[in-house]
C-alpha cells in the first residue's frame, strides 16, 4: 500500500488544475480532503491514511480508490474491474474507541475493496460475514484512530482466546480488546494507557464480531 506521502503527491497532481496558482501545497490537499491543516500534519507524521476522506475524494472525481492506495495505473484498473469485491458498510455507525455510540439508525452502503485485500479478511468465503464501520474516539490508539474504517467478522464471536472485538453494552457500541479472566469475567481493555481497564460479566455485553482488519492487519 502506498504511504501517506505518496498518496498526497498523487492528490496534488489531481487537483493541480483546481487551484490557483498551479503550485499545490499540503494545505490545498487538506482542504480537498476536508481535513484541518493540524489534523493533516498529524496524519502525515504518523503515516495515517484518512480512508473515509479518500473515499469521498475519489467518488467526487470518479477515481478508483485502488489507484491511490496501491499505485495501479489506469490501464491496469480496466483489466482489474472484475476483481473487486463489495462488503456491507454502515457509514453512519461509529463504534466508539471511547465513550460509546448509538446504533439505532443504520444506513447500509457497499464498500469496494480490491482483490489483494480480500485475503486479509479471511478470503472470499468470509466476505458474507464481513461488515465495515467507522471508529470514533482515541481509547484504542495507536491501534485505531478516529475515523478509521474497520472490518468486522460477525461470525467470529468466540472471546475465549481474546482479541479485539466490537461489543455492545448498555452504554453503546465499542471497539475494545477483550480478555477472559480465570473467574469467567471479562477485562475490557483500551490500548491507550490513559484509559482504565473495565471488568464486566459476560452477560453484560453482546459480542458483535471480531475486528479483523482496518485496511491492514490487526494485532
Amino acid at each position: 500500500m502506498n504511504s501517506f506521502i505518496d498518496i498526497v503527491e498523487e492528490i496534488k497532481s489531481i487537483i493541480s488544475n483546481e487551484v490557483t496558482p498551479k503550485k499545490v501545497f499540503d494545505k490545498d490537499v487538506a482542504a480537498s480532503l476536508g481535513i484541518s491543516q493540524m489534523n493533516f500534519a498529524t496524519m502525515k507524521k504518523r503515516n495515517k491514511i484518512p480512508f473515509n476522506e479518500l473515499l469521498d475524494f475519489c467518488a467526487k472525481r470518479s477515481i478508483s480508490i485502488n489507484w491511490l492506495l496501491y499505485g495501479q495505473s489506469p490501464e491496469s484498473l480496466v483489466e482489474a474491474t472484475n476483481k473487486f469485491y463489495m462488503v456491507k458498510y454502515f457509514s453512519d455507525i461509529n463504534a466508539s474507541a471511547g465513550g460509546g455510540s448509538d446504533i439505532e439508525f443504520e444506513e447500509i452502503q457497499e464498500l469496494e475493496i480490491p482483490e489483494q485485500f480480500v485475503f486479509m479478511l479471511g478470503g472470499e468465503k468470509e466476505l458474507k460475514n464481513i461488515e465495515a464501520i467507522n471508529v470514533s474516539g482515541d481509547s484504542m490508539e495507536p491501534t485505531f484512530s478516529y475515523n478509521d474504517i474497520v472490518f468486522i467478522n460477525r461470525a467470529k464471536t468466540d472471546i475465549n482466546r481474546g482479541g479485539i472485538f466490537t461489543i455492545k453494552t448498555e452504554a453503546g457500541l465499542f471497539i475494545k480488546r477483550v480478555q477472559k479472566r480465570i473467574d469467567g469475567k471479562l477485562d475490557i481493555i483500551s490500548d491507550n494507557s490513559v484509559y482504565n481497564t473495565q471488568t464486566l460479566d459476560q452477560n453484560a455485553i453482546e459480542v458483535v464480531g471480531r475486528v479483523v482488519s482496518r485496511f491492514g492487519d490487526v494485532d
